[in-house]
Order: structure tokens, then C-alpha cells, then sequence
């Protein structure tokens, strides 16, 4: 038959005397229901990882470092304080937590003052030390920026580093823009200098080409100012004439198989006048030449004037240019009255008149 009453409640694991309640003590003793051991004080126990079984919620025991035990609340707090002082992270929106320690491990807690970042709450330490604290503590956000940039409103680090970023790539930029302007402005500066080179050569060519030209025209107005005077002291030998055989050329009429001077044909008794002034070196009869008249010059060249129908001039009479020294005729070897002339240079060499009188400024 089944009982009315109530059933029993279940025996909890811990009663009120192990403190339970937030922020209690542990200063009761375990029973044996919680480690199956005679009961004794937290003086007498000394757990071990092994000996220890994992608690699940907040007063989870942590390993157990240099006789003291800390909990997760107990390890952020170091953390907090660690990171605020290494600028690494931060732990300002971390949620407080409450914590309860044991007797045994608030004795072998440090003093709370000399916790990094805790010690600026208490009013006696000095405004140095706690400014030393708070850049201690500073968040991350605020790591590495300088005063200008505080200055300028800067309160995150990573907001710091992209302006830093940006600021380095603009600088760099301008660095590659004023590189690419100079470089530009060298290149323009070369090819204006290249430009100006030019233009100098081909003005220095202009100018020596037009030196050139005036020189020419200054050398042949010279040779025919020379010719002029030449002219004015030399004279074509007779006049109303007619070249008939110029000298070199070939015929078995004479004796030496060509022809040895300049022949002017002409009427007989022409005037024969003196080429330049001189010294009658011979006047007479010469075999084939007829009458012939030999004027030697101050320069020792001898002009033979041949075939004369008669001689007005002797033997070392000095003459002028334009004198009359004979009259046209047929004496000698001749086909016709006519002026046989020949022209011997000093060392006694027979050339060619034409070109002798064109060198005097005579054009027969």
C-alpha cells in the first residue's frame, strides 16, 4: 500500500555551512560526500591537479602556481593590467565579475596597490604615479598615436597608422611626381640645348659658307683688279685680225710637225705693237720665221714676233706697251700675210700664247 507522506528531499552536496552564498567564506569542512574523505580544514588540504575535479561555474579552481590560486576573474585582472602597460589589447568593456576567494589565497594575494592599474584608485599616491598608471593602462586604441595627432583628434591607433599610411604614399607619391617633373624638365632642358646647338651649327656653317663665298668673290674681284692692271700694261700685238692656228697643233707645213705659236692674220703692213715694255734683244732675218723681232721682258720671258713685212726697232732699244715695233707681212715660211707669235719662258721652253696672253688680262 502506498504511503502518503512526502518523499524526502535529496540530500544536497554542500549545506549552509560551506558558505555558499556570493561572496561568502569557505571555512567550513568537505564531507565526505565531496571527496570521500574523513572531514578536515582547508589548513589540512593540499589538492593537486589530479586530486582536483573540474567545477563547473564561477568559482572554478585554477592550477595552482607558487602557492597561490587564482581564478579567471583573478588571471583578466593581470591580463587587463599586462596589456594596458604593452599597449597590446584592452579589457574596458569587460563585465565585472564578482570573486570569492579562500582565506589561505587572500593571504598570499598582493597588495592591492601594487596591482598595475589599480593603485591609481587609492588617493594617496602621487599625481606622477597616476599619470604613469593611466598611459600604463591606456587602451590600445590611443597606442602609438603622438601629440600632434592627439592634437588633431586622433584617438584610435589604427585610425593613426592609416593616416600614417596615407601620409607616407602621398609623401612618396610626391617624391615619384617631382622625380618624374625633374626628369621631364631634364629632358626638355636637353632637347632646348640640342635645339640651340643646332641652330649654332647651322648658323656657324651659314657664316662660314658666306665667308667662304666672299672670300671667292673677294679673290677673283682681286685677280680681275690684278687682270685689270695687267691689262693696262699689256696689249694685244695688232689689230683687225683673225686667229688662224693656235699653237700645238699638228700639220706637215711645220718643220717640227706641229705648230709652235699663235698666227693673227691680217692685212700687210698692220702695225705689230709691243706687248709689254721690254729690251729688243734681236731684230732680222730668221730663216723660215722671216723678219723677226725678239723682245725679251724684265722676268727673262722672250716674245717672238715673226713674218714682219719690215722692222722699226734695233737691237737693246727699250720699248713700252702699245709701242710699235713692225708691220704685219709673208715673209719666211708662210702661206699669207700674217703675225706668227711665240712666247719662251727664261729657260728657253716654248708655250702656249693663248694662254699666256689670257694670264695677262688679254682675251684675243
Amino acid at each position: 500500500m502506498a504511503s502518503n507522506k512526502p518523499a524526502p528531499e535529496a540530500p544536497s552536496r554542500f549545506d549552509s555551512d560551506y558558505g555558499t552564498e556570493p561572496g561568502g567564506d569557505f571555512t567550513g569542512n568537505f564531507t565526505g560526500e565531496f571527496t570521500g574523505e574523513p572531514d578536515r580544514g582547508w589548513d589540512e588540504w593540499n589538492p593537486t591537479e589530479e586530486s582536483v575535479r573540474p567545477v563547473r561555474g564561477r568559482h572554478r579552481v585554477a592550477k595552482q602556481r607558487n602557492g597561490l590560486a587564482r581564478s579567471s576573474t583573478v588571471l583578466g585582472v593581470g591580463v587587463i593590467a599586462a596589456v594596458g602597460a604593452g599597449g597590446m589589447a584592452t579589457a574596458q568593456s569587460k563585465p565585472p565579475v564578482s570573486i570569492s576567494v579562500p582565506d589561505s589565497v587572500k593571504d598570499n594575494l598582493p597588495d592591492a596597490k601594487s596591482l598595475p592599474g589599480v593603485g591609481a584608485l587609492f588617493s594617496d599616491e602621487s599625481e606622477a604615479d597616476k599619470t604613469e598608471v593611466a598611459a600604463a593602462t591606456a587602451p590600445l586604441t590611443t597606442a602609438g598615436i603622438t601629440t600632434a595627432e592627439a592634437e588633431q583628434g586622433t584617438t584610435d591607433a589604427g585610425e593613426a597608422l592609416r593616416a600614417r599610411i596615407l601620409q607616407q604614399a602621398e609623401q612618396q607619391q610626391d617624391a615619384a611626381d617631382a622625380e618624374a617633373k625633374a626628369a621631364e624638365e631634364k629632358k626638355a632642358a636637353e632637347k632646348a640645348a640640342a635645339e640651340a646647338k643646332k641652330q649654332q651649327d647651322e648658323a656657324e656653317a651659314k657664316a662660314a659658307a658666306e665667308k667662304k663665298k666672299a672670300e671667292e668673290e673677294a679673290k677673283k674681284k682681286a685677280e680681275a683688279l690684278r687682270l685689270a692692271k695687267l691689262a693696262a700694261s699689256y696689249a694685244i700685238p695688232t689689230s683687225s685680225y683673225t686667229i688662224t692656228s693656235t699653237f700645238g697643233e699638228a700639220g706637215s707645213m711645220w718643220s717640227s710637225g706641229y705648230h709652235t705659236g699663235l698666227d693673227f692674220a691680217a692685212p700687210t703692213g698692220t702695225p705689230i705693237k709691243a706687248i709689254h715694255s721690254g729690251t729688243v734683244k734681236s731684230a732680222g732675218w730668221s730663216g723660215a720665221y722671216g723678219y723677226r723681232t725678239v723682245l725679251e721682258l724684265d722676268d727673262g720671258t722672250e716674245l717672238w714676233f715673226c713674218h714682219q713685212s719690215s722692222i722699226g726697232v734695233s737691237v737693246g732699244q727699250k720699248v713700252s706697251t702699245g709701242e710699235t715695233i713692225g708691220r704685219v707681212g709673208a715673209t719666211g715660211n708662210v702661206t699669207g700675210p700674217h703675225l706668227h707669235l711665240e712666247v719662251h719662258t727664261a729657260g728657253g721652253t716654248g708655250i702656249d700664247p693663248m694662254a699666256w696672253l689670257r694670264g695677262k688680262g688679254l682675251n684675243p
